[in-house]
């Protein structure tokens, strides 16, 4: 049920590399650096997406560098609480929230899950998609590295030493989130590349709310029926 939470089980290879700084274009680009703090930077970039549509490579990569999975994602985000995470391949498997309920679909399964959501519980990407940089900068140190003009690089450290992850990289070019880069304290890395972004679009509600489809083979696990049991 780990996955769940996982809102985007969004992974690299030696193939998929953050770009680098050179010196002379950082030390150009750092003149021009906004007087905010990397964590107000980081901040006023997100809270920008109000709503955002992306088609998302995810590549999962073990410490050795083999590539573990490679998936094709349809990811929609609606603030305040719309999330939404569809697996198109290899294993479709769709995850949505309305902020409410959250729904883990897996048709090749037959499968439906549904919980009551709980936005403390979300992984620390889910997190950062939904804005809530707040409860990041309290759990992680942010620097901003400037790669030129106009594109940025964040690197976010974990104040804890027992957290799950090593470092966590986001990109932006042109104000936009690009990538994100997950390292694992195993040395386990998750990479997802946003493409075909449309930012502040016009998305439904009806997106984040999940229907059931009718069928009488579908296995409903229904967890809301035990909360505070």
């Amino acid at each position: 049920m780990a996955g769940l939470y996982i809102l985007i089980l969004f992974s690299g290879s030696a193939s998929a590399q953050i770009p680098s700084v050179a010196p002379d274009v950082a030390s150009e680009a750092q003149a021009e650096q906004p007087a905010l703090s990397a964590e107000d930077q980081l901040h006023a970039l997100l809270a920008n997406l109000q709503t955002f549509r992306s088609d998302v490579r995810q590549l999962i990569v073990e410490n050795t560098g083999g590539v573990l999975e490679e998936s094709e994602i349809l990811f929609m985000l609606k603030r305040p609480h719309g999330f939404y995470w569809e697996t198109l391949n290899p294993f479709p498997e769709l995850i949505v929230t309305d902020g409410d309920t959250l729904w883990n679909y897996q048709p090749d399964l037959l499968q439906l899950s549904i919980e009551n959501w709980d936005a403390s519980r979300s992984e620390l990407a889910a997190q950062l998609l939904s804005g809530n940089t707040a409860a990041i900068v309290e759990e992680y140190s942010v620097s901003a590295i400037p790669v030129n003009t106009s594109d940025w690089e964040f690197l976010l450290y974990p104040k804890d030493p027992a957290s799950l992850y090593e470092q966590v990289s986001l990109y932006f070019e042109q104000n936009e989130l690009v990538s994100i880069l997950l390292i694992n304290t195993n040395g386990q890395r998750t990479f997802w590349e946003f493409n075909n972004r449309e930012v502040n679009i016009a998305l439904d509600s009806s997106l984040f709310v999940f229907e059931t489809p009718d069928d009488d083979f579908l296995d409903i696990v229904d967890k809301r029926e035990t909360v505070g049991l």
